[in-house]
């Protein structure tokens, strides 16, 4: 075995070790908890606010946002319009709702058919679509013997009474699976012409599940997400590149999340007189106490989902932000008794995350902005985002670190392009959770001082996959994770190294105020990056969005050859350079040689391969490529640097430590 050979088996085994130790620290699973990797704040960065002091003040009573008016102008289409009355019967497991539900369609042609997401179903047998293809488990949460739920229509009619439950047909169009009962069809008696609007009257039971993939109770906590009879979005000619209009139905799968149209919701609460409720919208009305019951009346408008949260154990606290694009924003906190000290930070995060994000991208419209922080077996509910409200991650220890901040103002940047934007996230989640991870490090790095570890996180991408697909087209939650959280936001980042962090700004803010409220698709933003930096970007799209494109260069060989001139030795050398992925651009090459001196030589990158002939007086010690790694989508770092020849006093020691390695890897792995 040559020594060069020797050498690339060692960075080999040693690449394969430090994989298996970080997976045997969690860290391969970093996409999970929606955290990145990053160094340690810089020196003199400013920190998180500590953790207030233990106070005996009592505590904040819930008050309605009556100086807090429905803005009088329309943001949105409002598609469709919600009043709900729902109550959370004793046991805290199950939800008795009555709806109204209007939608107006807003097409060109009349409509003789609604198509309803039954999200709760998703858990109510292990057949279903979202439990085969999950395997009972999201992130780190898993389904226990009690995380089964369903929901049930009870009643559906028109206003004059007349009963359309034998009009209802399970649909299963994306996989044909007949115990998946998360969609359903509704045939119209008459069809609603264009402009106009129909309204129908429904009641159901849901059971919640034991708290898993974002919704359920633990113990007396309640998270009821994605827990009614919701309409699916009703798509226009020209919407997300429809030639013709018609509905976007999908079931609910293992790894997708939602998409819906905007609206209003008006929501009555109704729970156990012990319990406090977080909601989506403001508080219109003072709690009303009666029976046993508390009974809590909220509003939102230019929101396409409502989510609420109760608990007997909520500490509550408040507080108001104004800034510039935040006009004053009612931050409400819903505080784990374990985190009722640690308030500030929280808010710290909230109006650090608020105030970026209006500056960078536009204003926040709302009143206001609700925090959840669940119990510590209530985890599978955290991390999660909803329209107006957040959960941050559950409660399991009194002194978290960053992870605390990171969650919230990752949260939050949902309400950017979840909320706002509202991109499908059945179809093309990257517009979602790539955008969201992007801007997170752009707070966490203003803010905290905390820097993302670019090189480590592009290590991962070991499975790429096309960013525009179906969300239940990749091959697992790991392969999904992997592309739509980290190489998304990786794609977004060599954007920004190639044209500045001004333009990007200009890209990212353009983007947000020329879609918000649209449902805009991959090919929106595309043409938002081609108008702002004058220039066209197909062959990059093609490569790292439309296809699963990385960057890797390589160092492939090396040969120097001394040869006589003038009396004196001179060296030959030739180094092959070799592009193993996308087109990347320039890409700088660093030729080293013994007596200390160095060349660095551009390859362009346009073709496949180069080859370089150096003439020197001294020999070539070894050569790197892209030193400063500013090529973010290079995920083989190994390969850009070599050695011309190893020493001849290593040689030995080379080919024994490759031969103790072997043994320590086979004996860590053996029995």
């Amino acid at each position: 075995m040559t020594p060069r050979n020797v050498k690339r088996l060692i960075f080999g085994l040693l690449a394969a070790l430090l994989l298996v130790i970080s997976v045997q620290f969690g860290f391969g699973n970093a996409w999970q908890s929606q955290y990145t990797f990053a160094f340690a704040p810089a020196a003199g960065a400013s920190k998180a606010a500590p953790p207030a002091a233990n106070s005996a003040k009592p505590q904040v009573v819930q008050q309605p946002d009556n100086n807090l008016p429905a803005k009088p102008e329309s943001l949105s289409k409002r598609v469709v319009e919600y009043h709900i009355n729902v109550t959370l019967r004793e046991d805290g497991q199950h939800l008795d709702g009555v709806q109204d539900v209007t939608w107006t369609n807003p097409g060109h042609k009349a409509v003789s058919e609604l198509y309803f997401h039954l999200y709760p179903n998703a858990f109510q047998s292990p057949k279903t679509t979202f439990m085969t293809e999950s395997g009972g488990k999201l992130r780190q949460d898993k389904a226990t013997l009690n995380s089964r739920s369903y929901i049930e229509l009870l009643t559906l009619e028109t206003l004059e009474g007349e009963s359309l439950l034998p009009r209802l047909q399970y649909m299963q169009p994306d996989d044909g699976n007949v115990n998946d009962y998360t969609l359903v069809r509704l045939k119209l008696p008459e069809p609603v012409a264009p402009g106009k609007s129909v309204t129908l009257k429904m009641s159901y039971e849901v059971k919640l599940p034991e708290v898993f993939a974002r919704m359920g109770y633990s113990g007396d906590f309640v998270m009821a997400g994605q827990w009614f009879p919701k309409l699916a979005v009703y798509e226009t000619v020209g919407m997300r590149g429809r030639t013709s209009e018609g509905w976007n139905v999908h079931q609910y799968h293992g790894n997708s999340e939602f998409y819906s149209d905007f609206g209003i919701y008006s929501v009555r609460i109704t729970v156990p007189e012990t319990h406090i409720v977080a909601a989506t919208g403001f508080q219109t009305k003072p709690v009303v106490t009666k029976d046993g019951k508390k009974i809590f009346q909220f509003y939102a408008e230019d929101v396409h989902d409502f989510a609420w949260s109760a608990s007997p154990d909520f500490v509550y606290e408040e507080t108001v932000h104004s800034d510039k694009g935040i006009p004053g924003v009612r931050i409400k906190l819903y505080l784990d008794p374990l985190h009722a000290e640690l308030k500030e930070r929280y808010f710290h995060a909230a109006k650090s995350a608020l105030s970026n994000y209006a500056r960078w991208y536009g204003s926040y419209p709302y009143n206001t902005l609700s925090i959840v922080v669940p119990p510590a077996g209530a985890n599978g509910a955290g991390g999660m985002e909803y329209p107006t409200l957040i959960t941050a991650f559950g409660a399991m220890n009194a002194n978290p670190g960053y992870d605390l901040e990171r969650t919230v103002v990752h949260e939050i940047g949902h309400q950017y392009w979840y909320g706002m934007v509202a991109s499908n996230e059945f179809e093309e989640a990257w517009l979602d959770e790539g955008f969201t991870s992007y801007a997170e490090d752009k707070v966490m790095e203003a803010t905290y001082g905390i820097t993302p570890n670019l090189r480590l996180e592009a290590s991962y991408m070991t499975d790429p996959a096309p960013l525009k697909q179906p969300s239940w087209a990749y091959d697992d939650s790991g392969q999904y994770a992997e592309n739509v959280y980290m190489r998304a936001k990786l794609v977004l980042v060599d954007i920004e190294n190639k044209v500045g962090e001004k333009l990007m700004e200009r890209i990212m803010r353009t983007y947000f105020q020329k879609y918000k409220f649209k449902h805009p698709t991959t090919g929106d933003f595309q043409r938002v990056v081609e108008q702002v930096t004058k220039a066209k970007w197909t062959d990059y799209f093609n490569q790292y969005v439309y296809n699963s494109g990385m960057a890797d260069v390589s160092v492939e060989a090396i040969q120097v050859q001394p040869f006589q001139q003038d009396g004196g030795t001179m060296y030959e050398s030739t180094v092959l350079i070799q592009r193993n992925g996308g087109l990347t651009g320039p890409v700088p090459i660093v030729f080293h040689f013994t007596d200390g001196s160095s060349i660095t030589r551009e390859w362009s990158n346009s073709e496949t391969h180069i080859q370089y002939t150096e003439v020197s007086e001294f020999p070539l010690h070894s050569v790197t490529v892209d030193p400063d790694q500013s090529n973010v989508l290079d995920n083989k770092l190994i390969n850009n640097f070599m050695m011309a020849e190893l020493p001849s006093k290593s040689r030995t020691r080379w080919s024994l430590a490759a031969i103790k390695l072997v043994e320590g890897l086979l004996g860590a792995i053996g029995w």
